[in-house]
């Protein structure tokens, strides 16, 4: 959220508004890989050791970050946030998993949702404030200490948390190879993307046959046909992931350039969707005659009204107001929809492939963001003028619009085939 809001005048610093997309793009390329580590260490030595890491190391990220003197180091900083990133959260999945009994899991994905809201209110405006009067640097620099403290909070309590996983957990050779290539893949295809040359176009095609097989042994078996049960949900959580931060990684933009709103203003979006993030997140821990895929159609739905106000609010002629309404609705729809998954991936799974199949689901969240905001920046930067990204954020959001209701439906005619 603070690199969201400090993003645009980074690049304006760095004079790399060509790059506008990437420290999103490197940062879930290297996720897929994070998430694939620490599923493999929490299925096999539990969740403590890799939640212990992965903080201090997030740490590191940050503070690379803001000493960064240029782009590439920024990239790089990213990279390791990234793979920090990963790990932490299939490790929080899996000892959410291993402490609560199913019926319970709702409401503890629940309470981590709430967990956002204060940063959520204040982190927007935080970043936004030291972006405007002092340097970007400190959106970085000023959470490594924090993330520490939270590192040594957690001490004692992952010291009374039981005995690993040990070794249940099933061989699975060449995930941390797949999840590389799958990274790599992305990486490729979003850099090949915005050339034109006979050489990107090998680099594409290179991409392309490097990230499908990765995926295939990354994701369970049905996973790109959308099979009911396990299958679906996780290719939900990949396509509404990448389509949500799409349209969300070029709002603090458009209200900054085309409506000449302030840093500290154009990020406030952001913090209101993350709010509502938490009151879905919320709402469907207390749903229990709804089936799971009924609840994220309804998410694809309200992130689809989300959009649509931005399609009304962006533009020049837009009204700009109309994002923040719009945009608490559309982070509804993803507190509903993100839990919703979680927990259904949980209860499809049995104990020794929690791990496996959490980071299966993070994989597809982090690759489908990657994905997607890449081709987001490249439609921008291909449409828009100078001081004009309404020409290409305009078209890429009605994009967005149409493929989040496709979605729906798909996850609706899912709900009514039994799963295999």
């Amino acid at each position: 959220m603070g690199l969201g809001t400090a993003l645009p005048t980074i690049v304006a610093d760095f004079h790399a508004s060509q790059w506008y997309s990437w420290p999103f793009t490197v940062f879930l390329a290297a996720s897929a890989v994070g998430t694939v580590i620490g599923g493999r260490l929490s299925d096999i030595r539990g969740p403590a050791l890799p939640l212990l890491v992965a903080l201090p190391s997030f740490a590191v990220g940050l503070v690379i970050a803001a000493v960064a003197p240029g782009m590439g180091v920024l990239l790089l900083a990213r990279v390791v946030q990234g793979l920090s990133g990963g790990v932490l959260i299939v490790s929080l999945y899996v000892m959410i998993a291993r402490v609560y009994p199913e019926r319970h899991r709702p409401a503890a994905f629940g309470a981590l949702s709430a967990a956002w809201v204060v940063p959520a209110l204040m982190g927007p405006l935080i970043a936004g404030l030291l972006t405007e009067h002092a340097s970007w640097r400190w959106v970085f620099g000023g959470l490594a200490p924090l993330v520490c403290l939270g590192a040594g909070l957690l001490v004692p309590t992952l010291r009374r948390f039981g005995a690993p996983g040990a070794d249940r957990a099933g061989a699975r050779p060449g995930l941390p190879l797949a999840a590389a290539g799958a990274a790599a893949g992305v990486v490729a295809l979003n850099w090949a993307a915005q050339q034109v040359s006979f050489l990107s176009l090998v680099v594409a095609v290179v991409g392309l046959v490097v990230l499908v097989p990765s995926l295939l042994h990354l994701l369970p078996r049905g996973t790109l046909r959308a099979r009911p049960g396990l299958p679906v949900m996780v290719l939900s959580r990949g396509l509404l992931a990448g389509l949500f931060f799409t349209a969300q990684a070029f709002v603090p933009l458009s209200l900054a350039v085309v409506h000449g709103f302030s840093p500290s203003v154009a990020g406030v979006p952001l913090t209101v969707g993350s709010v509502g993030w938490s009151v879905g997140a919320f709402w469907q821990s207390r749903q229990r005659r709804l089936r799971r895929e009924q609840i994220v159609a309804a998410g694809f739905v309200l992130v689809g009204v989300g959009v649509f106000a931005l399609v009304w609010a962006l533009p020049v002629w837009g009204v700009p107001w109309l994002v923040f309404g719009g945009w608490f609705v559309a982070g509804m729809g993803m507190g509903i929809s993100v839990a919703t998954t979680a927990v259904a991936v949980l209860s499809l799974s049995p104990e020794t492939d929690r791990g496996f199949n959490s980071s299966a689901l993070q994989i597809s969240d982090m690759l489908g963001q990657a994905l997607l905001v890449g081709a987001g920046g490249v439609v921008v930067s291909a449409l828009a003028g100078d001081g004009a990204p309404t020409r290409g954020v305009l078209p890429l959001d009605l994009l967005v619009l149409v493929v989040v209701l496709s979605a729906a439906v798909m996850l609706l005619r899912a709900g009514r085939v039994k799963p295999v």
